[in-house]
């Protein structure tokens, strides 16, 4: 790489770019330069409270400039990044930050109570940094402020870990991908590439930037010098008012996101008066691909990446042909990617067998679990869990998961996780959590429930056991179906076949409660 770290991209940025807008968000600009001012005085402040390379830090803020600041700080510190879902509740936030054993916790005010709630039981965390908004000044906002924004980066480079990124587990609870300071670098080259990405260009990023996919685009930025906007939170309302606006021409989106814009009216003075060249999106649905570009007059281009390996397959911007094929892309030129049986061994061009991945980016492996990443990382090969099949021409097409995760509106939700919360309910007294197909979120939350010995579906109606797990779960792992069951199918060694209960019904709707339409089906 041509930087050092990702920190010294910053810089690099900051004195090629200088006063230009690196950042807008709720219309204010920050400058390349600006950045590198803020993120010396963060990295100063942290280093006064004793954050020093290899630290973990929890971070828990909303869409806006706070997020990034801080992450480049760490960056240049050396210390690491434990970005925290801000929609996790006590469950969710205690395996957090315990799991990765956080020093420190960078929090918004809006997230305190949440964290005063559970803080007792988490004596890893030495302190609390409160962030507040400009009008009431926390004590670590005064302490940035009074920062110098002078900072030497020492003894940092590339292979230095950066983030604990956590993604939904298959047999447990989520996993912190372990990513180095070259993983961000090497996404955000190709993303910048493959964007074209300069200063007469502009970006948006409308996910939150827990997620990996905020960040990547940050980077990418930074490379190529084009102003980033953040949007606060993806809204099908507001979005295209947004892109005008700021004459954004590229930009990624996930999946479900062109399915909410699509339910909205359509306007066409509106939904074309925009400036885009391409939008990027994992998940396009084949079907719709081809409405997609009518609709919004624009390229659409599939890219197939996971929190594991980063960007991993693409399809080039000129090959139209590709419409609607549910083509998930080639390999990029820094991956290999093959197609294999169980025994790990190539199937033939159009047979279907997991997809395994190798070349960089890649984690060096899961945070604190050798077990799972012996598993996962065999022989040099990351094994994505992802049945597919590969064409003629090298494009790889999806077609099944291997590993027991829902996919629900951009999600990823481990079945095992959200199980074991239901089962702390007193009155059940086994659950199985299993994915139901949906048009607009691709895929919905069932739990099959088994209740213990002395209770009945009056005394435990599924709200009770709902309410439950709201306190306990973020609202996007909450199942929105419940089927009560007597038993389940279960295999010689007692776990439950949940193929068998995919398989029982051609609609899994039928004979559960709703809780969004609040009835039984």
């Amino acid at each position: 790489m041509e930087w050092k770290s990702l920190g010294h991209l910053v810089e690099s940025a900051a004195e090629r770019f200088g006063e230009k807008p690196l950042f807008i968000f709720e219309d204010k600009p920050l400058s390349f330069a600006e950045v590198d001012r803020l993120t010396n005085k963060t990295a100063n402040a942290l280093r006064s409270v004793g954050v020093t390379k290899g630290e973990r830090v929890a971070v828990m803020l909303p869409n806006g400039v706070d997020f990034p600041i801080v992450w480049f700080a760490l960056a240049k510190l050396g210390a690491v990044i434990v970005p925290v879902n801000i929609n996790y509740h006590d469950h969710d936030l205690t395996y957090t930050l315990d799991d990765s054993q956080a020093g420190f916790f960078v929090v918004h005010e809006n997230y305190l109570e949440q964290w005063e709630r559970v803080r007792a039981h988490l004596p890893s965390v030495k302190e609390t940094l409160l962030v507040t908004e400009s009008g009431s000044k926390s004590d670590w906002r005064r302490l940035v402020d009074e920062s110098s924004d002078s900072f030497e980066i020492s003894n940092i480079t590339g292979d230095d870990l950066l983030n604990i990124q956590y993604t939904s587990g298959t047999t447990g609870f989520p996993k912190g991908c372990m990513l180095q300071q070259k993983y961000w670098m090497q996404i955000g080259q190709v993303a910048a590439d493959y964007f074209g990405l300069t200063p007469a260009e502009c970006n948006l990023t409308a996910q939150p930037f827990y997620y990996m996919d905020p960040q990547w685009n940050t980077v990418a930025s930074l490379i190529g010098g084009a102003p980033l906007v953040i949007l606060p939170r993806f809204s099908p309302s507001h979005f295209w008012g947004e892109v005008i606006r700021h004459n954004v021409t590229v930009l990624y989106l996930i999946g479900t996101m062109p399915f909410f814009l699509l339910k909205m009216p359509e306007d066409a003075a509106l939904e074309r008066g925009h400036q885009l060249r391409m939008i990027l999106c994992s998940g396009i649905h084949p079907k719709f691909h081809a409405e997609f570009e009518r609709r919004w007059g624009v390229p659409w281009r599939e890219a197939f990446g996971m929190t594991e390996t980063g960007v991993d397959l693409i399809v080039p911007l000129d090959d139209a042909e590709s419409v609607g094929s549910g083509a998930m892309g080639r390999p990029i030129t820094t991956k290999q990617a093959r197609v294999v049986d169980t025994d790990g061994n190539d199937v033939p061009d159009g047979s279907v067998g997991e997809l395994i991945l190798r070349g960089e980016p890649m984690m060096t492996g899961y945070w604190n679990k050798p077990e799972a990443t012996a598993e996962s990382m065999k022989n040099g090969w990351l094994h994505t869990g992802d049945m597919v099949t590969k064409d003629a021409k090298g494009y790889f097409h999806w077609q099944a998961r291997l590993k027991d995760t829902i996919r629900r509106a951009g999600e990823n939700i481990s079945s095992v996780e959200v199980e074991s919360v239901l089962m702390e309910h007193p009155a059940v007294k086994v659950a199985a959590v299993v994915p139901v197909p949906d048009e607009l979120r691709g895929e919905e939350v069932k739990a099959y429930i088994v209740l213990k010995a002395g209770h009945t579906q009056e005394d435990t109606p599924p709200e009770y056991i709902l309410d439950y797990a709201r306190e306990q779960l973020a609202y996007f792992k909450v199942p929105r179906f419940i089927e009560y069951a007597d038993d389940l199918p279960r295999t010689p060694s007692e776990r439950v076949e949940k193929h068998k209960l995919v398989k029982m019904k051609a609609d899994l709707r039928v004979g559960s409660y709703d809780a969004v339409e609040k009835t039984w089906r």
